[in-house]
């Protein structure tokens, strides 16, 4: 070990920390880990998990609807978070547990401890220990940024805290526009809660493909969401009202309501503060982020950094990749660079969205175009007389014919999305897609039955 205490520190136990300690150690490294809070990360723990666990919750209400229209007979249903809580928590409880014993399976060593870093090869814990290594990795990931609005650090809450309301809100504000902010205002809304969403900007879903954005905002509202954009709130207030105990809310446009829980989705920043990453001269951002190569290695040559903490495309699957690549390239001797194009994402709202690829708007800035475009009514829809529609659009090189773009709009569209995202990633071609028969009836089909360009450029 060249005289170190461990070959590998890692501090984070998230989804990337994790994924690079326990590799790194059954090839024969030796390896610490240390985290603070639980093992897991975000995703398992605050994010992605529980999340879709509540969209899987949300979508029931709806559906029991649907199936009366189809002839089936219900009696009125109501959620009970009381019941759906425990159950949440007991999974996230067994995922954890999975992780720690995953890593600890591998040989590394476990610490419930926070980590700083004190110089280019040493880490100091809380518990008072101090270890040095050959390599550091950092992999502490990110957490919800609190604007300064009076009264939101007092009275309003975060996606970290959501998980563990005590009661459910049958009145709540999300406060917010980027996928997370969409995703629990269509969560609490078909659970049963009234919900409102403001957004200071113009349209919501900032950097996704614009003509998705308008259509999704508009199936949104239209399932019970009073979106509100370009506004914002000014200050909240706790305040006992007619219906008891509440937060009331003034708005940038006047408006005034009464919400028993405000939850803000305004943003995320990394978890570097107090690290002493700086003062051993790594590179942080405006955000706090760590900066790196395309090798994930900061600055310092010894230290290194994956996942969200860099703040390059924020998902657990490439912080996976990410610390995969880091592996190899320290561990195994094959430089190797995190691969961040055609990163295919699913935003589940309701209707989900599945995107891969360019937005139209992006890939008409680097080249002419062609775009197909189709949004109609599915079959399951225009049977019980619904109006939501569907959309799938494709973005295609005029030049090569490559699909550089696949966006859908619809039920299942993120388990739709991870299909078309191979035929992206190989390169695949928009005459590659005609030539592929459909399957019907579906509303899937409608992917490969587009010939005609709704506009080129």
């Amino acid at each position: 070990m060249s005289g170190f205490d461990y070959d590998l520190f890692v501090i984070g136990g998230g989804s990337g920390g994790v994924r690079a300690g326990r590799v790194a150690a059954e090839g024969g490294a030796t390896v610490a880990l240390a985290e603070e809070f639980r093992m897991g990360g975000t995703c398992v723990i605050r994010g992605c998990v529980p999340k879709k666990l509540m969209v899987f919750a949300s979508n029931y209400g709806p559906a029991a609807d649907d199936a009366r229209s189809y002839g089936w007979d219900y009696e009125g249903g109501q959620f009970h978070w009381d019941r759906f809580q425990p159950m949440l928590h007991a999974e996230l409880d067994r995922l954890e547990a999975i992780y720690t014993r995953n890593l600890g399976n591998s040989g590394a060593d476990i610490f419930n401890a926070r980590a700083v870093v004190k110089d280019a090869h040493t880490v100091a814990l809380s518990t008072g220990e101090t270890f040095t290594a050959k390599h550091i990795l950092v992999a502490t990931g990110g957490r919800p940024f609190l604007p300064d609005t009076p009264g939101a650090a007092e009275f309003g809450i975060t996606s970290n805290e959501v998980f563990n309301l005590e009661t459910f809100p049958k009145r709540i504000l999300i406060v917010g526009g980027g996928y997370i902010a969409c995703e629990f205002a269509c969560i609490f809304n078909g659970l049963g809660a009234h919900v409102a969403q403001w957004y200071r900007g113009a349209q919501i879903l900032r950097g996704f493909d614009d003509e998705v954005r308008g259509f999704l905002a508009e199936h949104i509202s239209a399932r019970g969401v009073d979106l509100h954009v370009g506004l914002e709130v000014e200050r909240m207030e706790r305040r006992n009202t007619e219906n008891g105990d509440a937060i009331w809310v003034k708005g940038t446009d006047g408006r005034e309501e009464v919400f028993d829980q405000v939850l803000f989705a305004t943003g995320r920043v990394a978890n570097t503060d107090g690290m002493g990453l700086e003062e051993v001269g790594v590179t942080l951002g405006r955000s706090g982020e760590v900066i790196v190569d395309d090798y994930s290695q900061t600055a310092v040559p010894s230290i290194y950094a994956v996942g969200d903490v860099t703040n390059r495309i924020n998902l657990t699957p490439v912080a996976i990749r990410e610390g995969m690549a880091f592996v190899e390239t320290v561990f195994n001797g094959t430089p190797t660079k995190p691969d961040h194009e055609n990163v295919a994402s699913a935003v589940f709202t309701q209707p989900e969205y599945g995107t891969v690829g360019l937005s139209e708007e992006a890939a008409r800035a680097q080249e002419k175009i062609d775009v197909y475009c189709a949004a109609f009514r599915p079959m399951q829809k225009s049977f019980i007389g619904s109006t939501e529609r569907v959309l799938f659009k494709l973005i295609v090189s005029q030049k090569s014919q490559k699909v550089l773009g696949c966006h859908i709009v619809g039920d299942g569209a993120g388990e739709m999305i991870q299909l078309a995202a191979v035929a992206v990633k190989m390169g695949a071609t928009k005459q590659d897609f005609d030539r592929t028969v459909a399957v019907h009836p579906t509303m899937s089909e409608e992917i490969v039955l587009m010939k005609s360009p709704t506009r080129s450029d």
